[in-house]
């Protein structure tokens, strides 16, 4: 059981809607974007997942903590969430890997949030409403001050986030067992588990940092090249944009996750948007229209790409088709491009395949970027 007594906590919107609740993790005061995650499970994930950097998390799901916080399962080296959200606390962590409490360590990496509110209403309100900026509070008890606060908060769109999570310095995850390729990552905001399951299937990563050039990705001589997740307008990343085009002007084989799905449409000549509300959780289902497959995924995006679900669209680097899309709103969800041969020269996913934390249906896509940079091999051989 906490041995404090949890102070009063005051939560309040960009839109005036004010919550009352009781302070969870450290004491003090927080601005972000406001959005929620429908996962039931996988919260020491989803705060460690850098592209919630700038993000108030709330937790749909009513109980969170119950298996505590271990140092085998985060995805990077720090919580990133502006701040949490939930409704039920646990108050005792049951669970044989666990090594501390969720409340403890939010306190230990000073992140403030907030407790014992109504999270379905302030759902609710951000389904009808839209994502917005929020404040969250300890020490202003008084709604029209803090409000002038969150007025005052950055905004996400324009903001250009992927350099302040990304790597100091680019590192190399080996491969496990024999070498087969060798991918060049930039890391955008880049979570552990990715670069785990590419060294699963032989490739030996060399992860860069996000302000990488393209001497630097060719200096490794990659089979391939990879755009992690992360946060931010994808509108506000352009020389990761610079990046990528000059990567396919070289033909070289392209897979992007999430951030690097937004990126990869922008490089090919569509726009991006900012979505109402996001897909946030575990339990997406999204369509491959490659093989009609329906996948449950995970998802964590408030940005997609704007492009024709039915028509190819001619680039200067070859066709590009819509291949994936969420079965809930018809949000573009991945795309495939293809030479003139109708050959797959490079792909993106919205998602997240490496299931951390989610469901393993679209780990197939680590081996389809094995199959293009094998193809891709053979014909230059």
């Amino acid at each position: 059981m906490p041995l404090h007594a949890p102070k009063s906590a005051l939560l309040v919107l960009e839109d005036g809607r004010v919550f009352h609740g009781e302070s969870f993790g450290a004491e003090g005061e927080t601005f972000g974007e406001a959005v929620f995650s429908t996962g039931m499970t996988g919260y020491q994930e989803t705060l460690t997942d850098p592209s919630y950097h700038r993000q108030v998390v709330v937790m749909t799901a009513p109980h969170v903590g119950n298996t505590g916080m271990n140092d085998e399962d985060p995805e990077s080296s720090r919580i990133w969430v502006a701040g949490y959200v939930v409704r039920d606390p646990a108050r005792v962590p049951s669970n044989w890997r666990s090594q501390r409490t969720l409340d403890d360590s939010l306190r230990e990496q000073g992140v403030v949030g907030i407790s014992g509110i109504d999270t379905r209403a302030l759902t609710r309100h951000l389904r009808e409403r839209g994502a917005m900026r929020v404040g969250i509070s300890t020490l202003d008890t008084d709604p029209d001050v803090l409000l002038e606060k969150v007025k005052a908060s950055a905004e996400m769109t324009g903001a250009n986030l992927s350099e302040a999570v990304t790597t100091a310095q680019a590192y190399v995850v080996p491969a496990v067992g024999e070498k087969r390729f060798t991918v060049a990552a930039v890391d955008l905001g880049l979570k552990a588990n990715t670069p785990r399951m590419m060294a699963e299937r032989g490739i030996e990563v060399h992860v860069l940092p996000a302000d990488a050039s393209i001497d630097d990705v060719l200096a490794v001589s990659p089979d391939g090249l990879f755009f992690s997740n992360g946060p931010g307008d994808p509108a506000a990343t352009t020389a990761q944009v610079a990046l990528l085009q000059d990567a396919l002007a070289r033909e070289l084989p392209y897979f992007g996750i999430c951030f690097g799905n937004q990126l990869f449409g922008r490089a090919l000549g569509f726009g991006t948007y900012k979505l109402k509300y996001g897909h946030r959780g575990i339990n997406q289902p999204v369509m491959d229209r490659t093989t009609g497959k329906v996948e449950v995924t995970a998802h964590n995006h408030g940005f997609a790409v704007d492009a024709p679900l039915d028509a190819a669209t001619e680039t200067p680097y070859g066709t590009a088709t819509v291949s994936h899309v969420c079965l809930n709103d018809d949000v573009v969800e991945g795309l495939e491009l293809r030479d003139a041969a109708g050959q797959l020269r490079s792909f993106s996913v919205q998602y997240h395949p490496e299931a951390a934390a989610g469901p393993h249906d679209a780990s197939y896509l680590f081996d389809r970027f094995c199959d293009l940079m094998a193809a891709s091999t053979t014909q230059e051989a």
